[in-house]
C-alpha cells in the first residue's frame, strides 16, 4: 500500500519572509512528520487593505532565496500567478484537485490567523480539505479557542519561540535605518537593500 503524502502549506504575505517563518516551517515538518513544506506567497491578499503590500514578484523571489538551501522546502507560484483576490479556500481546493486523495494537507499559520478562520470565505469547505497547524508563541493564551471549534476545524497547536520576529517590525526597521541582521536570512536582507524595499514605510 502506497504511503500517503503529508504536505504542509505555509501561507503568508512574506513581506518580507524572516526566521520566524522558517523556524515555524521546520518545526511543523519535524513535529508532524511532513514530507515537505510548500511556501505559498499570497498574490493579492484580501485582508491587507490597511497598507500597501510589496509587489508579489518581490515577495516570491525573497521566499525562494530564503528557502533555497532546504531540500524539504518548496515555493509555489499558484497564488502569485492567479488573477484577482487571493482566498485560501480556492488554493487548498486547487491543491486537493491536483494531488488527489493520496495526500494529507496541513495549512500552517499563526494562532491569531486560525482564530479568524471562522470568518474566512467558505471556512467549512476549507476545513473539509485540510487540517490546520497553528503556531503559537511561548505563553500564548489558548483559552479563546474552544475544544469544539478546534476539533471541528481540525486545528493542532505548535509552540515556536522565534515567532516574536515580525515582518511589520522588519519593515519599520528598514524605514528607520535600524539593523535587521539576524532577523531574516542575509541574502533576503541584501535583496531588500538592492531593490529599495520598505524605505518609505515610516
Amino acid at each position: 500500500m502506497r504511503k500517503k503524502l503529508r504536505i504542509g502549506i505555509m501561507g503568508g504575505t512574506f513581506d518580507p519572509i524572516h526566521y520566524g517563518h522558517l523556524v515555524t516551517a521546520e518545526e511543523a515538518l519535524v513535529q508532524f512528520n511532513l514530507d515537505k513544506v510548500v511556501f505559498m506567497p499570497t498574490g493579492n491578499p484580501v485582508r491587507k487593505t490597511h497598507r500597501k503590500v510589496t509587489p508579489a514578484e518581490h515577495r516570491y523571489l525573497m521566499t525562494v532565496i530564503a528557502t533555497a538551501s532546504n531540500p524539504d522546502f518548496e515555493v509555489s507560484r499558484m497564488e502569485v500567478d492567479r488573477p484577482g483576490p487571493t482566498y485560501t479556500v480556492d488554493t487548498m481546493l486547487a491543491l486537493r484537485q491536483e494531488l488527489g486523495p493520496d495526500a494529507d494537507l496541513y495549512f500552517i499559520t499563526g494562532a491569531d490567523a486560525v482564530w479568524e478562520i471562522l470568518t474566512w470565505k467558505d471556512s467549512e469547505a476549507l476545513a473539509g480539505v485540510c487540517s490546520f497547524i497553528a503556531a503559537t508563541r511561548p505563553g500564548y493564551d489558548l483559552s479563546r479557542f474552544s475544544r469544539d471549534d478546534a476539533e471541528r476545524m481540525r486545528v493542532e497547536f505548535m509552540e515556536v519561540p522565534a515567532l516574536a520576529i515580525s515582518s511589520t517590525d522588519i519593515r519599520r526597521r528598514v524605514a528607520e535605518r535600524r539593523p535587521i541582521r539576524y532577523l531574516l536570512p542575509e541574502a533576503v536582507a541584501a535583496y531588500v537593500r538592492k531593490n529599495g524595499l520598505y524605505a518609505s514605510e515610516a
